[in-house]
């Protein structure tokens, strides 16, 4: 199956949501190639930053599960090149 480059962008407006969005993360370790959190405490949020090399229906399906998790916003884009 072709792997394609993504980068998932997350925002998390509630602390108490953090251990769900790392076990969900966890379960894509193996096609996680970096990831970078910023806490932005004046407005109370986090944002992280995942690049993921898979599949294109495990990158659609992890942003997915992220996306369901309450007080979370996912936004998810493709590098064009496929590989």
């Amino acid at each position: 199956m072709e792997s394609r480059i993504a980068l998932i962008g997350i925002i998390v407006e509630d602390e108490n949501a953090v251990e769900r969005l790392n076990a969900v993360l966890h379960e894509a370790a193996r096609y996680i190639v970096g990831r970078m959190g910023i806490p932005y405490r004046k407005q109370g949020v986090c944002i992280i930053s995942v690049v993921i090399d898979a599949p294109q229906d495990v990158i659609s399906s992890l942003s997915g599960k992220l996306g369901m998790i309450d007080k979370v916003s996912v936004k998810t884009v493709y590098s064009k090149k496929q590989g």
